[in-house]
């Protein structure tokens, strides 16, 4: 069945290139061509009308466009592709998990593993990504992208996917990840599924299983986009290993410019960056976590919990209970609506293990439960288990590893 979606055009015979509707559009959508001579309405369109009303020689209009309710050929999209995120000129950690597990994804379906980066002078970061086993780097160099701004970046990636046609795209869920990655998936008409922590090819061999905790993280629901592409997922950080850098690189770099036709159009201009400063390590990237739950009964006591933290040379973690008890700040917030961590060694304490928890911090080596309660749901999965008073126990473990 085919619907119809309403869209603003420009009669490039009538306009006269006042630049009228570029400097009333409140999204930045109008701009002047300057090698068509005329104006043209660009994906950043709301279709508010603004344009249409202040035209002098009505040379724009609303009409409808006929689709075919969004549906695409899907055979036409091949390949699996990761998203390279990058911030000053570095390519995160989470990249390399999502190369990883995509080269799992494309070896399955038998097609090519694409990285996508979007930088400003990163050729020899883009030519390194060539040692992590994919196929192709997307490589676009511009200094829009020196910083994080959502609106070029949601332009150069829907302009690459409707050039290339990827299948599957993955991308971190990361603040950038979570800003860009819904824009891009309203523009090219398809799905998205959030905060994956499992990614497989169905039996038929087409179509992405993806897997998300849903309700309160209840349950693992399993989602698939049948009839849309391509595939988006945003994936936790932590939540796959890292692709292993090889000695010899493979495959090649393709180096791409913005296109002419609004993809440099940006409506917010970067000021600066202000890093979180702390006393421990940023959880995220930390071997050793000691963590703090409900248990604690007390904020002052997290002082505990951050020497036990210092004498290991680890960070602090707590649970979303701590957290929205106002006693540590969200930073440290390990669980489904925190932070996912996997850390060689994660000491529990005085936190119950609820599944909204132990989604965030299952993937750790060596898991450590300290509660006074031997029925507490942590003791289920915890590698070593002691049940006993925190405020014995904790003190001690510190006065011991600080000797060390």
């Amino acid at each position: 069945m085919a619907d119809q979606k309403s869209v603003v055009i420009v009669n490039s015979e009538l306009c006269t290139m006042c630049a009228l509707c570029v400097d009333h559009c409140p999204f930045g959508a109008a701009i002047i061509d300057e090698d068509k001579n005329t104006a043209f309405i660009n994906d950043m369109c709301t279709v508010c009308g603004s344009c249409v009303d202040i035209c002098p020689v009505s040379a724009i209009e609303i009409t409808a466009k006929v689709g075919q309710s969004g549906r695409v050929n899907i055979a036409d999209y091949h390949g699996v592709w990761a998203f390279a995120e990058q911030r000053k000129g570095v390519v995160q950690k989470v990249a390399y998990e999502l190369i990883n597990e995509g080269r799992k994804l494309a070896d399955t379906l038998g097609e090519e593993l694409c990285a996508v980066l979007l930088g400003s002078g990163m050729d020899e970061a883009a030519e390194d990504l060539l040692h992590y086993g994919v196929d192709k780097v997307y490589y676009v160099d511009d200094p829009l992208f020196e910083n994080f701004q959502d609106d070029p970046m949601v332009s150069a990636i829907t302009h690459l996917c409707q050039e290339y046609k990827p299948a599957v795209l993955l991308t971190g869920a990361t603040h950038i990840g979570r800003s860009f990655i819904p824009q891009v998936a309203v523009t090219l008409q398809t799905g998205l599924t959030a905060d994956c922590t499992g990614l497989a090819i169905d039996d038929t061999g087409t179509h992405l299983m993806q897997t998300r905790p849903a309700f309160g993280g209840n349950i693992m629901a399993t989602i698939r986009c049948f009839n849309h592409r391509p595939q988006l997922a945003t994936v936790r950080p932590k939540v796959f290993k890292m692709a292993e850098r090889r000695a010899q690189k493979s495959g090649q770099v393709i180096k791409l410019s913005l296109p002419s036709n609004g993809a440099t159009v940006c409506r917010t201009k970067f000021l600066k960056s202000i890093e979180e400063v702390g006393e421990t390590i940023n959880i995220a990237e930390a071997d050793i976590i000691v963590s703090g739950g409900r248990g604690l009964q007390d904020p002052k006591n997290f002082t505990m919990i951050e020497s036990l933290a210092k004498a290991l040379g680890g960070a602090v973690g707590a649970s979303r209970a701590a957290v929205d008890s106002g006693w540590i700040s969200y930073a440290h917030q390990v669980g489904q609506t925190g932070k996912t961590v996997s850390p060689k060694l994660y000491i529990a304490c005085g936190i119950s293990g609820q599944i909204q928890h132990r989604v965030g911090m299952q993937g750790s080596d060596v898991i450590l439960a300290i509660n006074k309660d031997p029925n507490a749901p942590i003791f289920d999965f915890a590698t070593f288990g002691i049940v006993g008073d925190i405020f014995e126990i904790v003190p001690a473990l510190t006065k011991r590893f600080s000797k060390n």
